[in-house]
């Protein structure tokens, strides 16, 4: 679970399993293509990797006023290559959404305030989720609101029970009972639609190592918590071909859940 103490609202994308037919897009050192934009694993590595340096130090001169030394728990940063992926392509995705749709994107957050807040100042990372929340921001404001399914009930609920967030064991019933008291909820699924409608548009392929999902914070009495939903499941086309996957045998192969 990660908790972000950001200036933001809730985003939502529901869980979707693309048929992902790219012809040639083989390459086990790309993270994801979108359309004609290729991102990189060493570029996904550099950026967690300058996150990491600076969070490092941060903490550690914070230590250093109080005295304390910090353990290497706490030197480590709670933010993973898979969310350094998660902004680029959502960045991505948003930007021909809000332009498709002409939703007005302002500048709320900045890279320097969440870099402070985060202890990753002057970073790559703070730039970008800046750059994300400001997108969603828009759009959650700017799309018209969206019809809850059951299916989209189930995927946010079960994002939320994850990062722990809402209990497990919901039925179908207070699923909805409880989701018709949240007013995010339609706006958020609107954003959903809107980014899996792009995704449907253009020629997405992501590593099989790698899940897409969309940041997402919700305020709660507790301050903002986050969770993390996917909306793109790592496929084939992109493969690792230095560790290709052993045949399944009838005695080895996994269930299916």
């Amino acid at each position: 679970m990660r908790a972000r103490r950001l200036i933001a609202a809730a985003s939502v994308a529901a869980l979707a399993v693309l048929s992902l037919a790219a012809c040639g897009r083989t390459s086990p050192d790309v993270a994801a293509y979108v359309g004609d934009t290729t991102y990189s694993i060493d570029r996904v590595n550099a950026i967690q990797a300058e996150a990491q340096t600076t969070y490092e130090k941060s903490v550690k001169a914070a230590a250093t006023q109080t005295g304390a030394t910090p353990s290497p728990e706490q030197l480590k940063i709670n933010v993973d290559r898979q969310d350094i992926l998660n902004l680029l392509v959502g960045i991505d995705l948003g930007k021909r959404v809000a332009e498709e749709k002409k939703v007005q994107v302002k500048d709320q957050l900045t890279a320097e305030q969440l870099g402070k807040e985060l202890g990753v100042p002057n970073t790559e990372y703070a730039k970008l989720a800046a750059e994300w929340y400001d997108l969603y921001l828009a759009l959650e404001a700017g799309l018209p609101p969206a019809e809850l399914t059951d299916a989209s009930r189930e995927s946010l609920y079960q994002a939320l029970v994850k990062a722990q967030i809402a209990p497990a064991g919901w039925s179908v019933d207070e699923q909805r009972k409880q989701f018709e008291q949240a007013t995010f909820t339609r706006q958020v699924s609107a954003v959903s639609v809107a980014l899996q409608d792009e995704v449907q548009k253009l020629d997405v392929s992501v590593n099989p190592r790698y899940t897409l999902a969309v940041p997402a914070l919700l305020q709660t009495q507790n301050g903002f918590r986050q969770y993390d939903l996917p909306y793109v499941e790592g496929g084939d086309q992109v493969t690792d071909v230095s560790t290709p996957e052993p045949a399944a045998t009838p005695a080895t192969a996994p269930d299916a859940s």
